[in-house]
């Protein structure tokens, strides 16, 4: 069972990363500012001034304006930096210099904080590659989001920004796969019962 979800997973995430790459630069500047409107309207409608959030890669929705946006309104940020155990450290986002961490993720070149930083946040943007209709959401295969979301005591709401074609009935999943509360995409917010 589990080597078949993974080979579905494997083969869904490919023709996902193919079709981001495929996106021409007009559609991702549209939807890039469309995400930044949506998760302003998120971040406001919570009333939240502590979020955890990712830099977004070239072939995924845009989050750096929403984060710059966060910033300049005195909301703290913070962003994952990857570790070698396949968890995750957090470092203050400042809107200034990037580096990238050893997975590659896009990272902030602040002070690094523990992995409890996480713990007083009040809203937790997460990537994904894409999220079924029930909040189940399947991520880029490393682990790193289900193991962080599944160690926390006491989780805020939890949001995935995805593509609006990234949302779907269903998705395979395995027991260690999480669930968030809604999806961020450009045409809305939409929130998982």
């Amino acid at each position: 069972m589990t080597d078949d979800v993974s080979h579905q997973k494997r083969a869904l995430r490919a023709e996902l990363r193919e079709r981001r790459r495929t996106m021409t630069a007009t559609e991702r500047e549209t939807n890039a500012a469309a995400i930044t409107e949506q998760l302003e309207k998120l971040t406001t409608d919570l009333g939240v001034d502590y979020i955890a959030a990712y830099l977004s890669r070239p072939n995924e929705p845009g989050t750096r304006d929403f984060l710059a946006w966060a910033c300049k309104r005195g909301i703290r940020v913070i962003l994952p930096v990857s570790r070698d155990d396949g968890l995750l450290d957090w470092a203050p986002y400042d809107a200034n210099d990037e580096m990238e961490d050893i997975a590659g993720m896009p990272a902030p070149t602040t002070e690094i904080l523990s992995p409890m930083a996480i713990d007083n946040v009040g809203l937790i943007i997460v990537p994904a590659a894409t999220v079924d209709r029930t909040g189940m959401r399947m991520g880029w295969g490393q682990g790193y989001f289900d193991k962080t979301l599944g160690s926390m005591q006491k989780c805020p709401p939890v949001y995935a920004v995805i593509f609006d074609d990234e949302l779907v009935d269903t998705v395979p999943s395995e027991v260690h796969d999480k669930t968030v509360n809604g999806v961020v995409t450009p045409s809305g917010i939409l929130r998982f019962s």
